[in-house]
């Protein structure tokens, strides 16, 4: 009986190792770019702390830099069918190749001007990648038939929690931001190899785009982007000063923030993919986000270092799979001429929450304290399990009656 049970239990994982690498592979080009995405946001997150003292700004003018820097992202995202159009396979590395280099000026900036442009042209470069890493997890979906967005999403997550531990250490080792984001940016031209994208004649298809595009269903499916990644960038920003500041911890303690976020949402993301693929979204979508509320609210409370990672950890867990569900949801949601452009406008209203975040902890932790500005967003998580995922649900049910889309 034992035999029969390892034999059994072998060949279970053997299948599942299998099945990963199967799934890594159909979605190789769009992995590259997470990966890319991640080694660069979080080099700029865990040196947040010394980034800002570099500058010299209040917590206010802080997050009004961000949001000037930021709105590249938005406008990026919105632009980027545009961007495929003109640059065609080539489209996903310049956008890649514009962030690192947006990031290697934010290392040298010693003025709020100078930041501000770095942040713009980095978060600008990010955003195009991040819409096409995106759209080819989506295509790669409709040709094998599985659900990959989790998997690269998580993906995404673990490199974000492995570079900001890493980053953290080479903070404590003596080395500056010029020196880390130079490092980055090598790193992110070795990824570049994998990252040409294949040609997809009916994405060039412009004035398609504009016909049948089911703008509600989309915006709203944005929107619960947006909150998810609301919870995601506030304390990905905000948990290394929170925890240096607030709680008196060092360099290392405070990229420990960041990593914990990235490693409870990768835990979330990448279980999800294992063994969570076949649960219903809508309802996956609503506990996770009262999970992300609970993990956010205990980062505030914290009396101590401890305390805040295990709220970290359980807001990155529960905010990790609610953006990733609902971009698949997009687009499946949408013809395949239409896919591009959909996850376009639902990325770009999602992802305003990169710079939104960061200012509303700024503002309300200049006028209030960080705890409550950790406090704010714990409500807003909320909030969308209990309005805005059931509104999308009832939008998805009318748009297509009866149809069944993956989760």
């Amino acid at each position: 009986m034992r035999r029969f049970w390892l034999d059994g239990r072998n060949w279970l994982c053997q299948r599942w190792h299998m099945r990963i690498w199967d799934d890594l592979y159909s979605s190789r080009r769009a992995l590259a770019g997470f990966v890319v995405i991640g080694l660069g946001w979080a080099s700029f997150s865990a040196q947040m702390p010394v980034v800002k003292a570099q500058v010299g700004v209040s917590d206010g003018f802080w997050g009004t830099l961000v949001l000037m820097g930021s709105t590249g992202a938005l406008m990026a995202m919105w632009l980027a069918p545009l961007v495929y159009r003109l640059l065609g396979t080539w489209a996903m590395i310049a956008g890649a190749a514009v962030m690192a280099g947006g990031f290697i000026l934010v290392g040298v900036a010693q003025s709020p001007v100078v930041l501000g442009l770095a942040l713009f042209l980095a978060a600008g470069g990010s955003g195009v990648a991040d819409v096409l890493a995106n759209s080819e997890v989506s295509e790669a979906e409709a040709e094998t038939g599985r659900s990959l967005m989790n998997l690269n999403h998580g993906c995404f997550s673990l490199i974000y929690a492995m570079a900001a531990v890493c980053v953290g250490g080479a903070r404590e080792a003596g080395f500056g931001p010029v020196a880390i984001f130079a490092g980055t940016a090598a790193a992110i031209a070795v990824l570049m190899i994998w990252m040409k994208l294949p040609d997809r004649p009916e994405h060039e298809d412009e004035r398609a785009e504009a016909a049948g595009m089911p703008y509600g269903l989309v915006w709203v499916g944005g929107l619960v982007v947006l909150a998810a990644f609301l919870g995601e960038a506030a304390s990905e920003g905000w948990s290394a000063l929170h925890v240096e500041r607030t709680l008196g911890g060092g360099p290392a303690e405070g990229a420990m923030g960041p990593a914990l976020l990235a490693t409870g949402m990768a835990v979330g993301r990448l279980g999800g993919h294992i063994i969570g693929a076949g649960w219903p979204p809508i309802r996956t979508m609503v506990i996770a986000s009262c999970i992300a509320g609970v993990g956010l609210a205990l980062s505030g409370i914290a009396p101590d270092i401890p305390v805040a990672y295990a709220g970290f950890l359980l807001g990155g867990l529960g905010v990790s799979v609610v953006g990733p569900l609902a971009l698949g949801l997009v687009g499946q949601a949408v013809p395949p001429r239409l896919r591009l452009a959909a996850i376009s406008q639902a990325a770009a209203l999602g992802y305003a929450a990169f710079f939104l975040g960061p200012v509303m902890m700024g503002y309300v932790a200049e006028g209030f304290g960080l705890r409550v500005s950790f406090y704010v967003i714990a409500t807003i998580m909320f909030a969308v399990a209990a309005v805005l995922v059931p509104l999308w649900a009832r939008l998805l049910a009318g748009q297509y009656p009866g149809r069944h889309l993956r989760s």
